[in-house]
């Protein structure tokens, strides 16, 4: 973006029903945690958790997370803030490789996510060579310019269903530049490749972000 034990944080979790899958999903089988300290930190502990029938179990971590330079909370297009809440993770992209069951996209230079928020694309992916966009590119981000930070990302599925002007577009977790985001959650390199390999799109896997 431009500009406790588990059982604490499950139950957390339960009280930040935002954005959360609706009841018709099926029950998440993987979940990321991203706890910062207090809302205004900018720095969290991110762990990856497997569910088997009832039991959560510890799949990877917990490693450092740097989030929004405004902290964790609500979120919007006028702040660099992590939004707090229970998002999907369903797809993921970068402009190097990636070994991942995700669905996948290698992206260039004629890569956006929209943030011009007059748009219809409005926090959608959307691919035109630099110039031809049909929205203020401006207020965009080309994804393949972005640099190190989007070698691999995974698509955080804030603001997606519905689509709210101004509520905040293109929330990533991706490889960490060593400072705070403008509201992404960011890991190092080798932790995000274990995790895009650990990901699995048949487990409904989710991120929970709280602070």
């Amino acid at each position: 973006m431009r500009r406790r034990s588990l059982g604490a944080t499950l139950a957390a979790a339960a009280l930040l029903t935002s954005g959360a899958a609706s009841p018709e999903q099926p029950e998440p089988e993987q979940r990321i945690t991203v706890r910062a300290d207090s809302p205004g930190a900018t720095t969290a502990v991110l762990t990856a958790w497997q569910r088997t029938g009832d039991e959560w179990t510890k799949a990877y971590g917990p490693v450092p997370a740097h989030v929004g330079k405004n902290g964790v909370g609500q979120a919007s297009e006028s702040t660099s803030r992590t939004p707090a809440g229970v998002w999907p993770l369903t797809e993921a992209f970068g402009t190097e490789p990636a070994e991942t069951r995700l669905p996948y996209r290698k992206v260039t230079t004629s890569d956006w996510w929209v943030s011009d928020v007059a748009s219809p694309h409005y926090n959608t992916h959307f691919s035109c060579a630099p110039g031809t966009c049909p929205f203020d590119e401006a207020a965009g981000e080309n994804l393949g310019e972005a640099g190190p930070g989007y070698a691999n990302a995974v698509v955080i599925d804030y603001n997606r269903s519905p689509v709210v002007p101004g509520a905040g577009s293109a929330f990533f977790l991706h490889v960490t530049t060593g400072k705070p985001t403008a509201g992404c959650v960011a890991i190092p390199a080798p932790d995000l490749d274990a995790l895009l390999r650990w990901l699995d799109p048949a487990r409904y896997p989710v991120i929970e972000i709280s602070g």
